[in-house]
């Protein structure tokens, strides 16, 4: 038997009604708040990885900068793999919400195990080095190279495939209306600046670890063969995939 308000000609909705519908809308603000997380993650860590090719083009008077980006990508790393991996874990889980807004391309789920493999060897190898400085290097140097020609076609690809949808997710979470969907944009801000503040203060510790290198470096800074050799295959991974076409 429906029950009426005056003036009311709907059925009153019934508290279970009222829960599933409100958790509809959690489940919803969850998926938007996670695209925006890893959007903005993803915005600090382009302009951070460009730095670094900038430098690597000079790393006879650079290499001080090289060393202190490659340390202070760690933290925005930390955040960008943890927002992907949320999403992997609620959607292979089959969270309703994040199971309707889907999977990625074919595609890019295929690079993008590659592609964190590959971050973790240049990431991991280029702070190994620092650590162990020019004189016990060892395999780490080449190890460091190999890990950058393979890695810099795939971040090509993959930066090229979501950059037409990073503005406009970072410019969403400043808009009021926006917001109001999915809350938490303090949050948002607030891990991605406390992950920039963390990079920074383990390249400040490890920058005086690196004079050896910066040394080094004075008879030793040309251009690293693997970032030429990269970019040559950079560019045909884009012709061949088109990845701006995966809309």
């Amino acid at each position: 038997m429906k029950s009426l308000e005056p003036g009311d000609d709907s059925p009153m909705r019934t508290s279970g009604q009222t829960r599933t519908d409100v958790g509809n809308v959690d489940d919803r603000s969850a998926v938007v708040g996670n695209e925006r997380m890893t959007a903005l993650a993803g915005a600090v860590l382009l302009v951070l990885i460009l730095v670094e090719l900038v430098t690597s083009a000079s790393l006879r008077t650079l290499l001080s900068a090289h060393v202190f980006v490659g340390v202070l990508l760690a933290g925005p790393l930390a955040v960008k793999i943890g927002s992907t991996g949320y999403r992997f874990l609620r959607y292979y889980t089959r969270s309703p919400a994040f199971v309707r807004r889907g999977p990625p391309r074919l595609a890019l789920r295929l690079l993008a195990p590659l592609l964190l493999a590959t971050t973790l060897v240049v990431i991991g190898s280029g702070i190994g080095l620092v650590v162990t400085g020019p004189r016990y290097a060892g395999l780490l140097l080449p190890l460091h190279g190999f890990s950058v020609l393979v890695w810099f076609p795939l971040i090509v690809v993959h930066v090229f495939a979501y950059i037409w949808r990073v503005p406009r997710l970072v410019a969403d979470d400043w808009s009021k209306s926006s917001t109001e969907h999915a809350p938490g944009r303090e949050r948002r801000l607030g891990m991605n600046l406390g992950a920039l503040m963390f990079g920074a203060i383990a390249a400040i510790l490890l920058l005086p670890v690196a004079a050896p290198w910066i040394t080094w470096s004075q008879t030793n800074g040309t251009i690293p063969a693997p970032i030429i050799v990269g970019i040559l295959v950079a560019i045909l991974a884009l012709l061949a995939t088109r990845p701006l076409r995966w809309r």
